[in-house]
């Protein structure tokens, strides 16, 4: 005969583990989502948004031929400024892509692209090489780029070190699935993290060349590799958004902040965040956040005087356009309510190609000697650095 009053305990007992589980979900969720509300900004158009004053100096513009230049990052290393990006020959992201670099001692006058790394073969099909940007220490410069075949699988992420910005080792096998969206960037503690679509590697090498372990917002069931086909999948399987091309800052309560575009129909128009408490070991599950988006990349850091930053499109009344480069700048990491225009001047597109346009793309951010440097693609044809003094933001109010 069945015990019921036995049965009735454990099932009184299951029910309540479920409701405390359940409860501790929705805490969560509604904190995450919380404090998602918080981090916003304030951008609606750019009427009565100052002009920065810049400087520009266009390190690329192609001719007849390696029409598609995208990706880029820079970087000062010893006496000279280094720029990488991606350099194809017609279409974005086909076979034959490679990864290219320039470099320049005055900022105004760049030498040819050279080369950094060439596609392989994979059954007689040249690979997809992406640029994945610059890190250095202790007098080595990094060069780290993504690799994968035509139908964008078996990635690989890879590394070239130097010591003088022009002779380059061998490649370096970093033993991650990964197209990076930014190189490395390091936390307080000085652990580096890569931001991804939705894998963020980390390492506590601070040469950034071996010891990368895995993390992300999805279970690691879902995924095999990280690159711009392969963020779809794993999103719709949990009801989320296409997430991708992240990029974080970190909070004085290292609480490390990872923002995410969003891409695909419907979804378009704010970006999305995922936070770390752990230095980047774990994420939460992403959730929107009031800060609006023209469906770009974007970069996040921090200023000298310790405010925080935005670069990026935060435009969303002509999707895709890619214009105008904003900057907006926060106290405290969470209200980015002080705007400026960077730039919104047109670039005309010589040859037309697979998805190139948009006025500035992709913008990676330097600051170096009172100066903020970005690098932008000019429709994914040609490949800009503007810069600016620092000093235009400190003597204007909130905008």
């Amino acid at each position: 005969m069945t015990n019921l009053p036995k049965l009735k305990s454990s099932f009184n007992s299951l029910l309540g583990k479920c409701i405390a589980a359940g409860i501790i979900l929705l805490v969560h969720f509604v904190s995450n989502k919380t404090y998602a509300q918080t981090i916003r900004n304030n951008y609606q158009t750019e009427t009565g948004i100052p002009h920065l004053q810049i400087k520009r100096s266009m390190i690329y513009s192609p001719d007849k031929e390696w029409l598609y230049n995208h990706h880029p990052s820079i970087i000062h290393f010893k006496d000279k400024f280094i720029a990488i990006w991606s350099n194809g020959l017609i279409d974005e992201d086909s076979p034959g892509q490679r990864v290219v670099y320039a470099t320049s001692k005055d900022f105004e006058h760049w030498s040819a692209p050279v080369p950094l790394a060439s596609p392989g073969k994979v059954n007689d099909t040249l690979t997809v090489l992406t640029a994945a940007g610059l890190y250095q220490y202790k007098g080595t410069l990094v060069a780290y780029y993504g690799e994968y075949t035509k139908h964008r699988q078996n990635t690989h992420l890879w590394a070239k070190t130097s010591t003088d910005g022009l002779h380059w080792s061998d490649p370096i096998d970093m033993h991650v699935p990964l197209i990076p969206n930014h190189g490395p960037e390091a936390t307080k503690s000085g652990r580096l993290i890569i931001s991804g679509n939705f894998l963020f590697p980390y390492t506590d090498d601070p040469r950034g060349i071996s010891g990368w372990k895995l993390s992300s917002f999805y279970p690691d069931s879902l995924y095999t590799q990280d690159n711009s086909s392969a963020f779809y999948a794993p999103a719709a399987k949990l009801g989320l958004p296409p997430l991708c091309e992240g990029s974080f800052y970190q909070t004085d309560d290292n609480i490390i902040h990872m923002l995410l575009r969003v891409t695909g129909k419907g979804w378009k128009g704010k970006l999305w965040l995922t936070e770390s408490k752990d230095n980047g070991s774990s994420w939460s599950r992403p959730v929107a956040a009031p800060f609006s988006d023209n469906d770009s990349k974007f970069h996040f850091g921090r200023l000298p005087d310790k405010r925080f930053y935005y670069v990026g499109i935060p435009d969303t009344l002509h999707h895709y356009d890619r214009n105008p480069l904003i900057l907006s700048i926060s106290k405290d990491g969470k209200a980015f309510t002080q705007n400026y225009i960077i730039a919104n001047e047109l670039y005309h597109l010589k040859k037309e190609g697979l998805w190139k346009g948009g006025q500035y793309g992709y913008p990676h951010t330097m600051i170096y000697q009172g100066y903020m440097y970005v690098i932008i693609s000019r429709q994914k044809e040609a490949i800009e650095v503007l810069k600016f003094n620092l000093t235009q933001i400190n003597t204007h109010e909130s905008h």
